[in-house]
């Protein structure tokens, strides 16, 4: 795991909870002093930024094994704006909780969330081949249920697979480690906060855009990516949405390399609201794994710079080879 930058916050962030999540892991990596507020959803964590309730939130918006996180695409992309302002990574770790006492061979039955289940399918099915698999709200919500059993022997499970910070926060055992089947799965996670002033560009940064067509009609995503590709704008993401207005309408999530400050992405930002119905610019950050960009030649703020000043002679009446 990276040690990511997030800008400083003063005031209460919330996060999907509850705790002992790999959100609360995300929040503690980007803000270790935060002053966290649990929330039941994506949706309850965004709105508690929009309503002044939290100065920011920390949601997944992506997963190398499961995609990205859709309630977080579309909420971002409707309601009022919000911007990303920071990323981090996180090793997708999961963990066998148990009450204190219990071996793994007494395990017969482990709740988790389906998602979690089946990326520790593998480890299941060779070590608790006989253990029944219960689905579960949320990793962290298995584990709190485990915790508060009274009879553990009596119960519809006696083990959870979570996140191991949910093992000290609920006074559980890890009876096995690292048990998921894919060694280097992340979750990426996102901070939200309202619309205001941007990180400054690092020179390894992001963009976000959520993108809507004017009409459907043929070569209209061509059109889309021709204003990022002729300026030499990498995308790192792409994918469709549905706008819910209409069976066939969608929209384009998008991430990119680059800041608006970069005169290749506010070029290319023009180009897109010149020919698309909206452009939701969703914020520029930091990149977690701090690579920058390959940038070809031409597409350097120089370059930009050097064509403005060429053309500014052309306006004046001077040789346009002046100013190259």
């Amino acid at each position: 795991m990276t040690t990511a930058k997030a800008p400083h916050v003063t005031g209460p962030v919330s996060f999907l909870g509850p705790h002992g999540t790999f959100t609360e892991v995300a929040l503690k990596s980007l803000l270790p002093d935060a002053d966290s507020v649990s929330a039941d959803s994506v949706i309850s964590a965004l709105d508690m930024v929009r309503t002044g309730a939290a100065v920011a939130a920390v949601v997944p918006i992506e997963n190398s094994v499961e995609g990205s996180v859709s309630t977080t695409l579309d909420s971002l992309s409707s309601g009022e704006s919000l911007v990303i302002t920071a990323e981090v990574s996180i090793p997708v770790r999961f963990a066998l909780l148990v009450q204190p006492g219990t071996a793994l061979s007494d395990v017969y039955a482990v709740a988790t969330h389906p998602h979690a289940q089946a990326q520790c399918l593998g480890w299941l099915r060779s070590q608790l081949p006989q253990a029944k698999l219960i689905p579960a709200t949320s990793t962290a919500d298995a584990a709190a249920v485990l915790a508060h059993m009274t009879n553990v022997l009596a119960g519809p499970f006696n083990a959870a697979i979570a996140q191991p910070l949910a093992a000290a926060h609920y006074g559980l055992d890890v009876v096995a480690d690292n048990i998921g089947d894919n060694a280097e799965a992340l979750t990426r996670f996102v901070m939200v906060q309202k619309s205001g002033s941007l990180p400054p560009s690092t020179g390894a940064d992001k963009t976000t855009l959520a993108v809507f067509m004017k009409q459907d009609h043929p070569g209209a995503l061509l059109e889309i990516l021709t204003e990022l590709a002729v300026r030499g704008v990498n995308m790192t993401r792409i994918e469709s949405r549905p706008t819910r207005k209409a069976m066939g309408d969608y929209f384009f999530s998008i991430d990119c390399e680059g800041h608006i400050d970069d005169d290749r992405v506010r070029e290319a930002l023009m180009g897109l609201h010149r020919i698309c119905g909206e452009v939701r610019f969703l914020g520029s950050y930091a990149r977690d794994d701090g690579h920058a960009p390959l940038l070809r030649p031409g597409v350097l703020n120089a370059d930009f710079d050097g064509a403005q000043v060429w053309l500014s002679n052309i306006r004046g009446g001077l040789n346009g080879e002046q100013g190259e």
